[in-house]
């Protein structure tokens, strides 16, 4: 029996929430372990829309509790809002459902109005975050003046930490023309929303551990995507953390000897949010027939993704940094009813063909897509549930991703309901 880790295989909004809430049935505990309410998982169960942000994807099933790890950077403004809102739902939240690392590090007001502040100031260079902190809590994060969830309880010591964080902060704000923060409106913040928070408050990686030498199944979740790692992603147009699996094991406090099975989620196209490099886009009416068919709109901003073809050489440039075992193929029915469909297999640059996304911006800007192309298929392939329900030549479609991304595609996701999957190989028996 093996721990399962699910990532994104592309620049993140490839179905992951669906596929996670797939795999949480099999699940005991689903732990998310790195970024923060920049991410958006929307599930649909029993025909109920679900659209979370911070909240690990399990939280809507009864009796699987859900972990927010210390890799997290956590809004508690933000986390209070959309636990509301699930208990608008029906969906009560309580500490049987949620538990909060108590190292985790919190996004205050101050680092949301640096995000926007910054991003308004680089004008046409700016890089598209979400405006939500996350950035700035990460930098406060690393350089060690970042306030904690367990800072919370002890509001005696909390003063000084503010002392610590407001002389880097106001000077940047002085820098941006800005008035600085109020130390005493910030502690009064933060003295009101502790008693919401600190309920959860665990050591998760404690509570992991015995879990996990009890038998029980965890399932990873990160967020966004591969190519928007801060260290292996389209850099500088990337996010403020690690997303690769590894990220995995230092965001939650468990070993990477414990983590077993990685799965990697992919559309059978690709799709992009905000700014930076996509060799296969697609700027014509395929475009945006793929946008329109796949409601590619952000969960969480709703800005419209940019859409184009699968990209199989950075499909399988991601499957080696994250060390993905196998692939779940989501949102296949997009691409019904297509005469032709094209496959990114690698590229031209300057002249010459290479196998890889290079490192550097300008190198990756220059890149040409080079193109296999594939007879469509004209049926639906909306809702099957095996392999026999698929039409021919989606299934050489599939076949020949498997080929070309060297994984295998393990599941096939063909709808948003969570049932209508097609399971190859089950990642928590490999």
């Amino acid at each position: 029996m093996a721990n399962v880790v699910v990532v994104g295989a592309q620049w993140g909004d490839e179905g992951k929430g669906k596929i996670v809430d797939w795999l949480s049935e099999r699940a005991d505990i689903v732990v998310r372990f790195q970024g923060g309410h920049n991410a958006g998982h929307t599930l649909v169960i029993d025909g109920i829309t679900y659209k979370l942000s911070l909240m690990p994807s399990g939280v809507v099933r009864p009796g699987k509790l859900g972990v927010i790890g210390n890799g997290v950077v956590i809004d508690p403004w933000a986390l209070m809002e959309e636990i509301a809102k699930l208990k608008g739902q029906g969906i009560d939240v309580t500490r049987d459902r949620l538990r909060i690392a108590e190292n985790a590090t919190l996004i205050l007001p101050l680092h949301r109005e640096l995000d926007q502040l910054r991003e308004a100031a680089a004008g046409a260079g700016k890089i598209g975050t979400t405006g939500r902190g996350i950035g700035p809590a990460y930098e406060d994060k690393v350089g060690r003046r970042a306030i904690r969830v367990q800072d919370l309880k002890n509001l005696a010591t909390l003063e000084a930490k503010i002392d610590r964080i407001l002389v880097h902060h106001n000077a940047l704000r002085r820098g941006l023309d800005q008035p600085q923060v109020e130390k005493a409106e910030l502690i009064r913040q933060l003295v009101e929303i502790a008693p919401s928070i600190l309920p959860y408050m665990d050591c998760t990686w404690d509570l992991l551990d015995r879990e996990r030498r009890a038998g029980k199944r965890i399932l990873f979740e990160g967020a966004q995507g591969v190519l928007l790692d801060v260290d292996h992603g389209t850099y500088p147009f990337v996010t403020s953390s690690n997303t690769v699996a590894a990220q995995a094991a230092t965001g939650s406090g468990m070993g990477p000897n414990q983590i077993g099975y990685v799965l990697g989620i992919a559309k059978a196209y690709t799709t992009r949010v905000g700014s930076g490099p996509f060799p296969t886009e697609l700027t014509d009416a395929i475009g945006e027939r793929l946008g329109e068919r796949g409601h590619e709109f952000g969960t969480v901003t709703g800005r419209k993704r940019r859409c184009g073809w699968f990209d199989a050489c950075l499909v399988r440039q991601v499957a080696k940094v994250a060390g993905i075992d196998g692939i779940a193929l989501t949102k296949l029915d997009v691409l019904d009813g297509l005469d032709e469909i094209k496959v990114g297999v690698g590229y031209m640059l300057d002249g010459e063909r290479i196998d890889r996304l290079p490192a550097g911006h300008n190198a990756q800007a220059r890149v040409e897509p080079i193109y296999e192309t594939f007879k469509g298929w004209q049926q639906s392939t909306r809702g099957a549930r095996k392999w026999g329900d698929l039409p021919a030549e989606a299934v050489k479609y599939v076949r020949h991703v498997e080929e070309l991304i060297e994984r295998p595609v393990t599941l096939l996701s063909t709808s948003p309901e969570r049932n209508d999957t097609i399971l190859m190989r089950d990642p928590f028996e490999d």
